[in-house]
């Protein structure tokens, strides 16, 4: 059996143990090295050509996000898989944005991590289908309107065009994504995706769910007065008071 190549860049020295201590226990995976910082990461990556990286984003020296639009802009050798690991959930749309295998938040159970192992290792993509998206994160990404968003099906992950999202709700820790008669979960929380889809077609109807206006067929009032949005696959979603007053008020 072939066994993938996996390499560690974290900076706490108890969870670098830890996640090394998780590598050694699967035998699908070859620990390559360890890093306790952004810097020593992307030297060791350059040198090691490790098929699967785990990273913290929050290190010293470089941010894991800096080390991936790097090697993203280098193109000097085949692009790792890399599942991210860290405390911050700020930065989870920017990871998968980035082609990110997974994204686990800290603190998370062995279950977890193995999970996100066995996802890279099915995925099985190559660093020529991961370079388009890629290149266009390694631009400055700051709160430009969100264009693709990567999800799994059947063991792949593919960038799903936001054009093509018709409406989004909040599963506990995840986010699901309606589009074209199927149902896509992503590990990201939905107020991420409010703050970067375009505001002249997504609407946040209530505290859990973000419509695609092109997709709505109505808006009707219920006995209560707020208003029932009508989507094109039959999925009626109830508008809160705010927005239900607001709504009326543009129609004016």
């Amino acid at each position: 059996m072939t066994r993938c190549r996996t390499l560690i860049a974290e900076d706490e020295p108890l969870a670098r143990e830890g996640l090394a201590e998780w590598v050694r226990q699967m035998p699908q995976l070859e620990l390559a090295a360890v890093c306790g910082d952004g810097t020593a990461a992307l030297a060791a990556i350059r040198a090691e050509q490790p098929a699967l990286v785990l990273m913290d984003i929050q290190m010293p020296g470089m941010t894991g996000l800096q080390v991936l639009r790097a090697l993203a802009a280098e193109r000097q050798q085949p692009l790792p898989a890399v599942i991210f690991t860290t405390a911050f959930d700020e930065h989870a749309l920017t990871a998968f944005e980035l082609h990110a295998v997974d994204y686990l938040l800290k603190p998370f159970a062995h279950e977890r991590f193995v999970e996100a192992v066995e996802h890279a290792l099915a995925a099985g993509r190559s660093p020529e289908d991961a370079l388009p998206a890629l290149e266009a994160a390694a631009e400055p990404s700051g709160n430009e309107p969100l264009t693709r968003v990567l999800v799994r099906d059947q063991g792949k992950i593919f960038p799903l065009h936001v054009d093509a999202i018709e409406h989004l709700r909040s599963d506990t820790k995840y986010t699901a994504i309606v589009s074209k008669g199927k149902t896509f979960l992503v590990r990201v929380p939905i107020a991420s995706f409010e703050r970067r889809l375009d505001p002249s077609r997504f609407l946040k109807v209530n505290r859990a769910c973000i419509v695609n206006l092109d997709f709505v067929e109505a808006m009707t009032p219920d006995e209560t007065s707020q208003l029932v949005v009508q989507m094109r696959d039959g999925t009626r979603v109830t508008a809160s008071r705010e927005v239900s007053r607001q709504l009326r008020a543009d129609s004016l």
